[in-house]
């Protein structure tokens, strides 16, 4: 991979994963994203490499395309934007996440990335929110290597048209590019902030979907 060029299309030896693999394995301790969708098989191909990170912070918006008809029958108006309520937001994510987990391959690749996945929710290295504020269509990845602080030379972001999924950092053709100007940098990260702390925190939701309406729930009968 020619490490002089910013753009990662997922062409031979410009995918974002390979990139991601290469950041998250170096300096970086806190790791930022913003995306529209988030979709627990771009975590199983990345828990290895976020292994050392200490924190994982992920800001996700709402999943329209499945859930356009659940939202709309819960929305309240606020000024010029339609915002699903807190509370119809949260259980349309569940029914988003459950979705996923029952479309999703049964392996053992697939079930320790889940467990993992599960281990960083309860421990809160890993924290998810839902953004209901607007529409966010956004994908940024914040990588950094100090908390609360933006480490020049060191630090990047990456934006661009890839969602956190499989195929948005693998197969499907897309169109990113990282940035390593201190204050692009410094400008995305408070971005991210400011959105963050409208943030609805979800591990809950994700904690007891995966645990008790998924292939992992304990009670599992040998039929299902």
């Amino acid at each position: 991979m020619d490490d002089n060029l910013k753009f990662f299309t997922n062409e031979p030896e410009r995918d974002l994963y390979n990139k991601f693999q290469s950041l998250l394995r170096g300096d970086t301790n806190f790791f930022d994203v913003i995306v529209g969708y988030f979709r627990t098989s771009g975590f199983f191909l990345m828990c290895d490499a976020l292994e050392s990170v200490k924190k994982i912070r992920i800001l996700v918006g709402l999943n329209v395309d499945r859930l356009t008809t659940q939202i709309l029958s819960g929305v309240t108006y606020s000024g010029s934007i339609f915002s699903p309520t807190v509370k119809v937001a949260k259980e349309n994510f569940s029914k988003s996440v459950k979705g996923e987990f029952d479309d999703s391959d049964v392996s053992y690749e697939v079930e320790y990335g889940v467990r993992k996945f599960l281990d960083w929710l309860v421990s809160s290295k890993l924290e998810i929110r839902i953004y209901t504020e607007a529409p966010l269509h956004a994908k940024v990845y914040v990588v950094r290597k100090s908390e609360n602080e933006i480490t020049e030379n060191v630090d990047s972001v990456i934006t661009g048209s890839s969602n956190f999924s499989k195929a948005g950092l693998i197969s499907n053709l897309e169109f990113n590019v990282e940035l390593k100007d201190y204050a692009d940098v410094k400008f995305a990260y408070d971005k991210f902030e400011e959105l963050w702390k409208y943030g609805e925190l979800v591990n809950e939701e994700y904690i007891e979907v995966i645990q008790n309406q998924t292939w992992l729930k304990s009670d599992i009968t040998k039929k299902e």
